[in-house]
């Protein structure tokens, strides 16, 4: 015992010795190993002052092109910066407060261009387009072109006298922005890598509001999901060219999914010429025209589990005198059509659901179309369409299937008819009534198969 209790003693005054004698401390290094820790580039710190034009403080671009050099991001603190014609150099990484710093367009040509790059990053920035003149050569107040990665993340856009943000030959990600207030769309995006857009908010723009288009039909396997679109106008006038929330054009391979999609002026979701689109689970509020539209030369559509509330039409697969065919229409909700729309079209407006060739409409629930529940075919223009469990309930007829001189087979089975104005299921040509309700079946036509429906 007194051994160990001399032990640690001895131990007590070693310890109390080292904290009285003089420290020494090793030499610093002379290079760190490795990458330096810096942090990003500050704006104000070399001068570019919140509130000064651009082309007074001379400093904005020499900064991108010297933080794109050093692969640095440059941080731009709060305020307004009056900028024009910025090019942004590949490895562009520019970032900001949101919604506190500013940059806004002063005119004279273009705000943000930038060509041929790997990668460009902008994220937590305000770009106002002040509703200034956009040069000709300009297509947006952003533009890119052969960017193989563009990163938009928790931007805010507006103001531009054309489109918001153009894209050409580009890929990356676009998420977490408010685009509103462009006079064209607020994304367009033709020739795409594989782009994603998502989670944003598009709205109040004059003709679109995210537009995928190609300009040859091609795989293009963009994704469209999680998006809130509002107030789509259609300044430029047409049939359908302008006011659509989502318009996928020659683009094969998109997907479109879980977006809210209101008040657009023709269609919530359009894909024109594009094969294998898959529309799913998205939210179509009070649209001025179709709600959901597959048509012209497309090959390949899964439409599915879509809530569609206020439209002219619901769900259109059509245009098979183009090559429109081979889809699925499963599980939708379709309710509060509409007989006025933009225009007049032959067979009118307020259908629930229609289709033409190779397709199977399956499972939807339609309530409230006052024309037609259903329309199986137009003219000679009906092949191998099955519309099997639906429920229809409360429409001028529950489903048209043509019988016009030409037209193919059309299975129509098990489905529930309920509250009808004229008949459950009625036989057309073209736009004229070819029969009674075939409700109960009919010899009358052979190449149709009708069984098992039920008028309630």
């Amino acid at each position: 015992m007194i051994q160990r209790r001399a032990f640690i003693a001895s131990l007590a005054a070693s310890a109390a010795a080292g904290l009285l004698a003089p420290r020494v401390f090793a030499a610093p290094l002379a290079k760190m190993a490795g990458a330096e820790l810096r942090g990003p580039i500050d704006a104000v710190a070399l001068k570019t002052t919140p509130g000064a034009s651009d082309f007074r403080s001379g400093k904005l671009q020499a900064m991108i092109d010297n933080a794109a050099r050093t692969n640095m991001p440059l941080f731009l603190p709060p305020g307004t910066y009056n900028i024009s014609n910025l090019t942004l150099p590949d490895n562009t990484r520019m970032t900001g407060v949101p919604g506190a710093s500013r940059l806004v367009y002063s005119g004279d040509g273009h705000l943000m261009n930038a060509d041929r790059a790997k990668r460009i990053e902008l994220s937590g920035l305000v770009l106002d387009g002040g509703n200034r003149w956009l040069a000709d050569y300009a297509g947006g107040l952003l533009q890119f072109t052969g960017v193989d990665e563009v990163l938009i993340d928790n931007c805010e856009i507006s103001g531009s006298r054309k489109h918001a943000l153009q894209l050409e030959r580009c890929g990356g990600r676009i998420e977490r922005s408010r685009i509103s207030g462009a006079a064209e769309a607020g994304i367009y995006s033709v020739q795409s890598t594989g782009l994603t857009v998502a989670s944003n908010r598009v709205e109040d723009c004059g003709n679109g509001g995210i537009l995928i288009h190609r300009w040859d039909k091609a795989e293009d396997g963009s994704t469209v999901t999680n998006n809130r679109i509002a107030r789509i106008r259609a300044n430029g006038g047409g049939t359908g060219q302008n006011g659509n929330g989502i318009n996928v054009f020659r683009a094969d391979g998109v997907t479109v999914s879980g977006n809210q999609v209101t008040d657009c002026a023709f269609t919530a979701i359009r894909a024109n010429s594009a094969s294998n689109v898959q529309i799913s689970n998205n939210q179509c509020l009070r649209s001025g025209e179709t709600a959901i539209y597959c048509e012209f030369e497309f090959v390949g559509a899964a439409i599915n589990n879509n809530l569609v509330d206020g439209a002219a039409n619901g769900i259109s697969v059509t245009n098979f005198d183009r090559g429109g065919r081979l889809a699925s229409v499963t599980g939708n909700v379709i309710r509060n059509l509409s007989l006025t729309a933009p225009y007049a079209q032959d067979g009118g407006f307020g259908i629930g659901i229609s289709a033409e060739a190779d397709t199977l409409v399956a499972d939807n629930v339609i309530e409230n179309a006052p024309l037609w529940g259903m329309r199986l075919g137009w003219g000679q223009y009906l092949r191998n369409v099955v519309a099997t469990g639906n429920i229809i309930r409360h429409a001028g007829i529950g489903c048209v299937v043509s019988v016009a001189d030409g037209a193919g087979s059309a299975v129509i089975a098990g489905n529930l008819f309920q509250e009808m104005q004229q008949a459950a299921i009625m036989g057309f040509r073209w736009d004229k009534p070819a029969s009674g309700d075939l409700i109960k079946g009919s010899t009358q036509f052979p190449q149709l198969t009708i069984e098992n429906n039920r008028s309630a």
